[in-house]
């Protein structure tokens, strides 16, 4: 693909399985593009139904978009709805063709997305109808749900860090780049706090009676992988192979000294 005129301003799609995740991993990465003049726009796949031990699913479903809502008006970006419930995303065709429709919408020049490798099947299958979503948006027989225009330019994919930081066979995962969100925290805080429903049903299921410090917690965790920054976001650049130059990686270009790329995550790709 080739690069988009430079007229267009950068836009930049983050995408988690459910309600929150974004917040939780995501979300200062994506206000430091915002803060670097970049459009921003958020989407869970999923709608959060199941995460309630009191709510009708109607209900719920209704509660967690609106508190998607105020947490995206909070970050200053656009909420696309989700398309599918919770423990439903599966890697299929219908849920892949109305992902890439989002994408061909959004026009995304870098693409923040799941971890391939997490603890929850959720996570991880939306991580890969993205990455296909993103791979058939030049492809003009690849028919989208609902139908939508195709887009021809580049883009990147970064996978975030996964929850708990760990794969489902519980290694380490460690990333390739480090964002330093330190001054981010806040305004991450104030945006995962929007998900009310979410921490009430967490403390009960889960006994994270400290919703909001897990959040923080993980991000000094990720800060302390760093080596040099106090609160860290961690990132997984996918493979340029149908999306776009070898050698275009917007990230640190983007962020500078608010980012380190790790010599030796580099030196092991060898």
């Amino acid at each position: 693909m080739a690069p988009e005129k430079e007229s267009r301003k950068l836009t930049v799609l983050a995408a988690g399985a459910h309600p929150d995740d974004i917040e939780f991993g995501m979300a200062g990465t994506l206000l430091l593009l915002k803060d670097a003049g970049a459009t921003i726009h958020m989407w869970n796949v999923a709608n959060g139904c199941c995460g309630t031990a009191t709510h009708e699913k109607d209900e719920i479903i209704r509660i967690r978009w609106a508190e998607s809502q105020a947490s995206a008006a909070v970050a200053g970006a656009t909420m696309h709805p989700p398309i599918t419930d919770d423990l439903a995303v599966f890697y299929e065709p219908a849920l892949v063709a109305k992902a890439a429709a989002v994408v061909r919408q959004v026009k995304p020049n870098i693409m923040l997305i799941a971890s391939l490798e997490d603890y929850m099947e959720d996570h991880m299958n939306a991580g890969r109808i993205l990455v296909t979503a993103a791979f058939v948006r030049a492809m003009r027989n690849f028919e989208c749900i609902p139908p939508t225009p195709t887009w021809e330019g580049e883009t990147v994919l970064y996978h975030a860090m996964p929850a708990g930081l760990h794969t489902g066979m519980r290694k380490l995962v460690h990333p390739e780049l480090f964002v330093d969100v330190t001054p981010k925290i806040p305004t991450k805080r104030e945006m995962l706090a929007k998900h009310r429903s979410q921490k009430e049903w967490l403390d009960l299921s889960q006994g994270m009676d400290a919703y909001l410090k897990a959040m923080e917690d993980m991000s000094r965790r990720v800060g302390e992988m760093s080596g040099r920054f106090a609160c860290a976001e961690g990132w997984r650049r996918h493979s340029h192979l149908g999306y776009g130059r070898p050698d275009h990686d917007p990230l640190p270009q983007l962020l500078k000294n608010k980012s380190w790329v790790d010599p030796e995550y580099r030196r092991s790709l060898e």
